[in-house]
């Protein structure tokens, strides 16, 4: 088991009955999934930089990343429907905790001028959007291979009900809130 569910079912889910005095363990909030998502709108006219993408958010993520294609066809962008324009990946279970305890503990540290991260980035429903311009943050990759600097979407999906719940659960996971 990893250890920050360890941690979570130790340290967490009792401070979370505390704060919000839930009447029964079921109803503490916990994670749901965690999504990473690269787009990529120069991939209409480079495929190869598709191909690194995958790569590079396999390596992240440590599961193979499926490709997302344009559901619509936009004449500005010369993007017909159908085409590979990014990739995602959903990660769940052991695979999402350790990627989050990665993310809090070893890569967000390493953004330049890190100040913690913006506590209004939820969505009224508990779960947490983040976006990061370089994904060269993670230790995985390495800096002389890749070709261009890549930007990252995470997505948290908490099963709580309200901001105030899901923002409580994540800072007992340690994520790095601004005051």
């Amino acid at each position: 088991m990893s250890l920050l569910k360890v941690y979570y079912e130790k340290e967490v889910i009792p401070k979370l009955i505390e704060k919000f005095k839930y009447a029964n363990i079921m109803q503490v909030p916990k994670l749901g999934k965690i999504v990473l998502n690269m787009g990529l709108g120069e991939a209409i006219h480079n495929i190869k930089l598709l191909d690194s993408a995958v790569e590079e958010l396999m390596i992240i993520a440590g599961q193979r990343p499926v490709i997302t294609r344009a559901k619509k066809a936009i004449a500005a962008f010369k993007l017909r429907a159908g085409m590979p324009i990014g990739c995602m990946v959903t990660l769940r279970s052991k695979h999402m905790y350790d990627f989050f305890n990665k993310l809090v503990n070893i890569a967000l540290p390493r953004v330049r001028d890190f100040r913690g991260v913006s506590g209004k980035a939820l969505d009224g429903y508990g779960n947490y959007s983040l976006g990061i311009k370089e994904h060269i943050i993670f230790p995985e990759i390495d800096y002389d291979k890749i070709d261009k600097i890549k930007g990252l979407n995470i997505s948290i999906v908490t099963t709580a009900k309200t901001d105030n719940e899901g923002r409580g659960l994540l800072r007992l996971l340690g994520m790095p809130f601004r005051n």
